[in-house]
């Protein structure tokens, strides 16, 4: 793997068989903090589902200037989880992705803030069954694109977070295609705009109910 450098200075990966890349080029960093992060309102003490975890941008972003959080990631792609020890970041986020190089061989692994981060690895889709219902805060969606993975943004697995989520809790994700936002809805979910970033259209925040 290759490591691709975006336009905000942070880097991504290319991943051959989806033929995507795992974050906009137009800012790796960017979009974890301006599409997810910020738009979820992250405080002290959540929990937090990463679904997708990918190099963990999302979870690392939200640890910053926070304590208390424990966040789920869930990953397919061992190979992706190996490349965090390498990636370069920028100086920005260093002093927290540091504490969270070793994920490949720790799986779990907490910060002198205590920010827990802690990944279980196998087919999201499957793997979401083994996690508790009304438990979490907050849900950063991140799979590849919808043209790309169909199968990640269907209407079971919208209402499988759904019950995953606390009443009040919120889900980020980049896209607004019409027919996510209907999964969405018939999984229960009340859609709001997300911020644009990157591209002409909006993301989309999920609330439950």
């Amino acid at each position: 793997m290759k490591q691709i450098k975006t336009k905000d200075g942070s880097f991504t990966f290319f991943n051959e068989i989806y033929q995507e890349h795992y974050h906009s080029v137009s800012g790796a960093l960017e979009e974890a903090v301006k599409k997810h992060v910020k738009p979820l309102n992250i405080e002290n003490g959540m929990k937090i589902l990463d679904f997708c975890f990918g190099l963990g941008y999302n979870a690392i972003v939200a640890t910053k200037g926070h304590k208390n959080l424990k966040i789920t990631g869930l990953e397919v792609d061992s190979k992706i989880i190996k490349e965090i020890k390498f990636l370069e970041v920028p100086e920005e986020i260093n002093p927290e992705f540091v504490s969270f190089r070793d994920l490949a061989e720790k799986f779990e692994i907490k910060d002198r803030n205590n920010n827990l981060i802690k990944l279980i690895m196998g087919d999201a889709l499957q793997t979401i069954d083994q996690l508790s219902a009304n438990y979490f805060d907050r849900v950063f969606f991140d799979p590849f694109s919808p043209g790309k993975q169909p199968e990640m943004w269907s209407e079971e697995i919208f209402k499988k977070i759904y019950k995953k989520l606390k009443p009040g809790g919120r889900i980020s994700t980049y896209s607004c295609a019409r027919w996510i936002r209907k999964n969405m809805e018939k999984a229960n979910f009340i859609i709001l705009d997300g911020p644009v970033v990157g591209r002409k259209s909006p993301g989309t925040i999920g609330v439950k109910k």
